[in-house]
């Protein structure tokens, strides 16, 4: 067994028959499989990419909703040095071709729904055909693995441009899951964010270094998720706070589900509302929440517990990990991080770093300014305890009359509104200021307010300047393919009510 690969994150759980999985795909006929079955499936996998001709460093796409398949090529392919490649289902079949290409794949393992995506030229699997064939049984011996060699290969959102390629390494992947101090090996973590996206890899990868078990459903639907608790009794929720928030909005099934087993809440990803955070605590009967904070590029996780035993304060990202390194930058040109209360973008260090983007030598330029930092393109701050705070993403600040606007930040104060539980804010264009914020609201269950009442609050609570000159209501905000808000679709609808 290789203790240095990836791939066999879990392989120290193998031989004690410990329960890894139970894939909700077809909910009427959920699957289990114990550690010892996934190894055996990822050892199949490796070999038969062998066997077809593939060698360490090339890669492999795929292309399906979460199961259990999905997994098994997720660690068989790097146990074979063989680099995966997971790719969002939502792209267009334009954006799925650049991605393949680009990470020059030489394989696609694909879920017929989404298998037309693919460039018809390129070798596909289909976990619902051929997987089984494929699968090769037998015994493998994991390859060895250096600190700088790839082991996935995931692809930013690209919100902005063409997705990147971020080569992440074996051993910096291994250490994300190592610091993960909230994990219990007698836990079960219920996973329906994609597979694709960080937040569901994280909690996947630290379950299984931990030996614990994962409930996995194929996508997120509130009703369905709220279901699987009661069924599986998972100790552990994972997800973004617009799904939880969802949740939160389907107030007769929560009224007549047994939650009881839910002793932990953990949302990264996005900020959560003093109101969704209230009630998380009374539907799941005051569970510990964890507010995750983490970046595909380095990590992605970089904060945890205090190291005196501090408790984390509510809504608070956690104090920074041993083993990394974080800093809060003002002004680049004197990039001093004082003791003390502070707020500035977060660069990192820490073994989990990015290698680079993949032929992307100038992104990897800008994004790493070196001796290991990384820049989040994040604003963070920093209470007097040393416990950090997620305030905004630096591209989404824009300008409105001279004037800089976080949109999170506002969003901040209009969710300290007792009905509010969450809010969306995107600038719209304007003849005079340059651009000014809208904002979107999904108010409780049984909450009644006026556009007007609710736009005094941030003119009462905030600076002027940042008050939303709109204030739309939703019963829920849209989400994107990585289930955090979709601010795109939000953007486009800000846009056709004020009729630009």
């Amino acid at each position: 067994m290789s203790k240095t690969n990836l791939g066999c994150i879990f392989q120290r759980h193998v031989g004690h028959e410990r329960p890894a999985i139970v894939d909700l795909k077809d909910p009427n006929s959920p699957i289990s499989i114990t550690y010892d079955q996934l190894s055996d499936m990822a050892d199949a996998v490796a070999r038969r990419l062998v066997s077809r001709g593939l060698v360490p460093g090339d890669r492999v796409g795929i292309l399906a909703l979460n199961r259990v398949e999905y997994l098994a090529v997720f660690f068989g392919a790097m146990r074979a040095g063989v680099i995966p490649a997971p790719i969002n289902i939502k792209l267009s079949v334009e954006m799925v071709a650049y991605v393949l290409g680009d990470a020059g794949c030489q394989l696609a393992f694909v879920e017929d729904a989404f298998a037309d995506l693919a460039p018809a030229d390129l070798p596909k699997i289909s976990f619902d055909r051929d997987f089984q064939n494929f699968l090769d049984f037998g015994p493998f011996e994991a390859i060895e693995t250096t600190p700088d060699m790839p082991a996935l290969q995931p692809y930013t959102s690209g919100s902005t441009g063409k997705p990147k390629g971020v080569l992440l390494s074996h051993t910096g992947q291994m250490w994300g899951p190592s610091t993960a101090d909230w994990m219990q090996p007698d836990g079960a973590y219920l996973i329906a964010a994609p597979l694709y996206h960080k937040n569901a890899l994280m909690v996947t990868k630290s379950a299984f270094f931990t030996g614990a078990r994962i409930v996995l459903m194929p996508r997120f639907d509130a009703k369905t998720y709220l279901k699987a608790i009661e069924d599986y009794r998972p100790t552990t929720v994972s997800g973004v706070p617009a799904m939880v928030a969802m949740l939160m909005l389907e107030q007769e099934t929560l009224a007549t589900t047994d939650l009881s087993s839910v002793t932990e809440v953990s949302m990264g990803s996005a900020p959560a509302s003093e109101l969704l955070l209230a009630q998380v605590k009374q539907v799941f009967n005051n569970p510990r929440i964890m507010i995750q904070y983490g970046v595909t590029e380095a990590g992605p996780r970089m904060f945890g517990a205090h190291p005196d035993g501090s408790p984390r304060p509510l809504g608070s990202c956690g104090y920074p990990l041993p083993g990394g390194e974080v800093k809060l930058v003002m002004d680049e040109d004197n990039p001093t991080d004082p003791g003390g209360e502070m707020a500035g973008e977060l660069w990192v260090r820490n073994p989990g770093v990015l290698l680079a983007y993949h032929n992307l030598p100038e992104a990897t330029a800008a994004k790493l300014p070196g001796d290991g930092w990384f820049r989040t393109g994040d604003v963070l701050r920093r209470d007097a305890q040393g416990f950090y705070w997620f305030v905004s993403r630096a591209d989404d600040m824009f300008n409105c009359g001279g004037e800089n606007i976080y949109p999170a930040e506002v969003e901040a104060v209009l969710e300290k509104y007792g009905d509010v539980l969450q809010s969306a804010v995107v600038p719209i264009p304007h003849a005079v200021k340059g651009e000014v914020p809208v904002a979107f609201v999904v108010l409780a269950d049984g909450a009644a307010v006026s556009e007007n009442e609710l736009k005094q609050f941030p003119l009462a609570n905030g600076p002027a300047y940042a008050h939303p000159r709109r204030i739309f209501f939703l019963e829920a905000l849209p989400l994107a393919s990585t289930n955090k808000v979709d601010r795109r679709a939000l953007l486009e609808d800000a846009l056709k009510r004020v009729g630009n």
